[in-house]
């Protein structure tokens, strides 16, 4: 059933713009953008038409190796095979194909570096979370299929009975790390939360904000998903999911044996209705993502999206540096324009039981498509819940104890 909340927002309080990157995918065409970008794909093509040839190359393992002349060692047939040969002492020597020695690009070294750096300090906040004996703050990583490794965390009750588990999915650019206090709004009525950084985000693998597909997010969030079931059995799994991670928690559930596992889904904000500025993007945004995923469009910072009116959130979120705050990548927001637009096309596949929470001033996520969510899909068991006046984060407005207040209720009668 429907719910009107009366709560409202104060219209004429200043709404505070900033430089963030939520929002930006109404930024990727702009004129300025586009011209960018014309000029980089002229110059991408150019390039692959110049007449050049690589070296063949051989690698030695010693120095004198590498100094004597290799000739013979840089044949065809001395690229298929390993050749023995002897040094000046008359010690063998195996002489390795360039082809079969190990080797990484100096980006992807400095992507690496970076990871690095993220994880070190998700490991760091969570060791020096001060948990007041309420709630005991944990972390650990989790591999996934692919062989990515994923930064993961948990809170779990002390002084409470276990009542049930969430597993939280933080949204585009920011970390799990963001939602500690209402964590622990959650282990102080018997939840144990447990939240997972998407690829690309917070202590996880992968370039900063970069996400070659998120149905690679989709697929990590189902297996962390069944290890939690597995490690808490007879417990009541439900998930909660912020924008694009709400996004990804509808893609899970649609899946039958995900609805099965879970009691319940709670989303904020959800990234169903998301639009670039210019319908030609639809069109063109396949063919660019393609040509130049990890491109960013430095147009998309000139303008700020209001997210929170509360000044003090802001500054916490835009000087977190596990925030990417960077403009768009380019494979990224065609990502949240297909799951958004494969959303739209199957919510009536939607069956799970939910709550669906959203602004009515929300500039990034349409909260129309939230509406036409909750009517079309076929769950029995379905709650919508919309805030007058608003905006993007929800949990870092000023009203968010009284939503975080709904969202607890909503749980507690379902368990």
């Amino acid at each position: 059933m429907a719910v009107e909340p009366t709560m409202k927002a104060d219209v004429g309080a200043a709404i505070m713009l900033t430089s963030g990157a939520s929002g930006r995918v109404n930024a990727l065409l702009s004129l300025r953008a586009l011209k960018s970008l014309a000029m980089l794909i002229n110059a991408f093509v150019l390039l692959l038409l110049l007449p050049f040839r690589g070296r063949k190359r051989c690698m030695a393992t010693s120095p004198s190796m590498m100094a004597s002349s290799s000739s013979s060692a840089c044949s065809e047939k001395g690229h298929n095979k390993e050749e023995k040969v002897h040094d000046k002492k008359g010690n063998t020597v195996a002489r390795v194909p360039a082809r079969i020695v190990p080797w990484k690009s100096s980006s992807a070294v400095v992507v690496d570096q970076e990871v690095a750096a993220r994880r070190a300090l998700a490991i760091r906040r969570v060791v020096l979370d001060d948990n007041d004996g309420e709630s005991v703050r944990e972390f650990s990583l989790f591999v996934t299929s692919r062989g990515d490794t994923m930064f993961t965390q948990s809170w779990t009750p002390v002084s409470f009975k276990i009542r049930g588990l969430v597993v939280l999915l933080h949204g585009l650019n920011e970390h799990s790390g963001r939602y500690s206090d209402f964590a622990k709004l959650l282990t102080a009525n018997g939840y144990k939360i447990y939240g997972m950084d998407w690829i690309g985000h917070g202590g996880s693998d992968g370039l900063h904000a970069y996400v070659h597909s998120l149905d690679d997010a989709v697929a990590d969030m189902k297996s962390f998903l069944r290890k939690v079931i597995a490690d808490n059995p007879g417990l009541p799994c439900f998930c909660f999911g912020h924008s694009t991670g709400a996004a990804i928690v509808l893609m899970a559930v649609l899946d039958p044996k995900v609805e099965a596992c879970i009691a319940g889904v709670v989303l904020t904000s959800p990234a169903v209705g998301v639009q670039p500025s210019h319908p030609i993007f639809a069109a063109l945004a396949p063919v660019f993502s393609f040509l130049l995923p990890r491109y960013q469009f430095s147009a998309a910072n000139k303008k700020g999206t209001a997210v929170s009116r509360d000044p003090e959130a802001l500054q916490a979120k835009y000087s977190d540096p596990l925030v990417y705050t960077g403009s768009i990548r380019m494979r990224t927001g065609y990502e949240i324009l297909r799951i958004a637009s494969y959303l739209q096309q199957n919510l009536s596949k939607v069956k799970v039981r939910f709550l669906v929470l959203h602004g009515t001033a929300d500039t990034v996520t349409e909260p129309e498509a939230s509406q036409k969510l909750y009517e079309e899909a076929s769950s029995t068991d379905k709650t919508i819940k919309l805030y007058e006046g608003l905006l993007h984060d929800l949990l870092f407005e000023p009203e968010r104890g009284e939503i975080s207040k709904d969202i607890i209720e909503w749980l507690n009668c379902r368990t």
